[in-house]
C-alpha cells in the first residue's frame, strides 16, 4: 500500500500528519517562482544556470499541479451540483407524496395523521440560581450550558424524557424549512 502524497513531498517524513501536508501544499502553490533570464552573450556561472534549469522545472510542475487541482475542483462542483438535484427532487417527491396522502384522507371521509418531527430546536431559558441538580445535569447533558443557549435534538424518547424534567428552563419547538 503505497501512501498519496502531495506534490513537492518525495517521501514520507515522520512527523508530517494529513493536515501539514495539505498545508504544505497549499502555501507551495502561492509562492512565486522566478522567472530569472540571463543577459544576451553574458557568461553566466554553472550553478545559476542549474538554478535556472530547476525553477523552470519547477514552475512547469507548478502549473500541471494547478490545472489538475482545477479539473478536480470542477469534477468536484459538478459531484456537488448532482447531489444537490438528487436532493431537491428526494424532497419534492416526499411533499407531493405528503399531499397525495392528505387528499386521499380526505375523498375517503378519513383524517390524515401528519409525521411527527424527527428534530428539535431547544433554548436555554433560565440561568443557574437556585437551580436543582438534577435538571443542571440534564442541562448539561443536553449541551445547555448557559442561558440563551440553543441546539438542535434528534426526537427520541428518552431526548423527550429529558425535556419533560427541565420544561420550565427551556423552551423548544419544531423547526422548519421555510
Amino acid at each position: 500500500a503505497q501512501a498519496i502524497l502531495a506534490p513537492g513531498i518525495a517521501a514520507w517524513q515522520p512527523g508530517l500528519i494529513g493536515r501539514e501536508i495539505r498545508d504544505r501544499r497549499a502555501m507551495a502553490e502561492r509562492y512565486a517562482i522566478r522567472q530569472d533570464s540571463p543577459a544576451e552573450g553574458s557568461k553566466v556561472p554553472e550553478l545559476v544556470k542549474l538554478r535556472i534549469a530547476r525553477e523552470a522545472a519547477l514552475a512547469e510542475e507548478k502549473e500541471k499541479a494547478l490545472v489538475a487541482k482545477e479539473k478536480e475542483l470542477a469534477v468536484q462542483r459538478e459531484a456537488l451540483k448532482k447531489r444537490t438535484q438528487e436532493y431537491e427532487k428526494e424532497y419534492a417527491a416526499t411533499n407531493q407524496q405528503l399531499i397525495d396522502l392528505r387528499r386521499e384522507a380526505k375523498l375517503g371521509g378519513n383524517f390524515f395523521v401528519e409525521p411527527e418531527a424527527k428534530l428539535l430546536f431547544v433554548i436555554r431559558i433560565v440561568g443557574i440560581i437556585k437551580l436543582s441538580p438534577k435538571p443542571r445535569k440534564v442541562l448539561q447533558l443536553l449541551r445547555l450550558k448557559q442561558l440563551h443557549n440553543g441546539v438542535f435534538l434528534k426526537v427520541n424518547k428518552p431526548i423527550l424524557q429529558m425535556l419533560k424534567l427541565v420544561q420550565p428552563y427551556v423552551t423548544y419547538g419544531y423547526p422548519s424549512l421555510k
